[in-house]
């Protein structure tokens, strides 16, 4: 996967725009036809206190409500850590939206005022399907896009 053209192309798209969901549509648009083993691409959105609800994705359809105590995505809410599970099925509490599902990588999406807005989920029906490199790329990227998101 060329990082590097992804990475301009959406911050060409986005940029000048802060409405949250404006980017997130736009940056789940971008990684799921550009990462080849992202079957699901999307945002959970934070809505009321430990409480996110899907925002905009790509792919079939996703969980409409994850509560932070619960699976991959509650999990990286909840902690604030980046969650790059290989094999979903050994993951406690795992949230099965899609049976299809194998691995996942969930990150933290905050704005520059470090207020959490979500999370960005990939999905894959494919084991082990993120790598470190993959996350390497998208922490920074998802600071610098989301920085002055209201």
């Amino acid at each position: 996967m060329d990082y590097q053209a992804v990475t301009e192309s959406i911050r060409a798209l986005c940029h000048g725009e802060t409405d949250t969901v404006a980017l997130m549509a736009t940056v789940a648009c971008e990684i799921h036809h550009h990462h080849p083993l992202s079957d699901w691409t999307g945002f959970y959105r934070v809505t009321g206190p430990e409480l996110l609800k899907i925002g905009p994705y790509q792919g079939g359809h996703g969980c409409l409500v994850i509560p932070f105590s619960r699976g991959v995505c509650g999990a990286c809410a909840r902690t604030g850590a980046v969650q790059n599970v290989p094999d979903v099925d050994a993951f406690p509490d795992h949230i099965a939206c899609s049976s299809t599902t194998r691995s996942e990588l969930v990150l933290p999406v905050r704005n520059g005022a470090g207020v959490l807005l979500g999370v960005l989920d990939l999905d894959s029906n494919t084991p082990a399907a993120f790598t470190r490199a993959d996350e390497d790329w998208l922490v920074p990227l998802l600071a610098e896009v989301f920085r002055d998101a209201a």
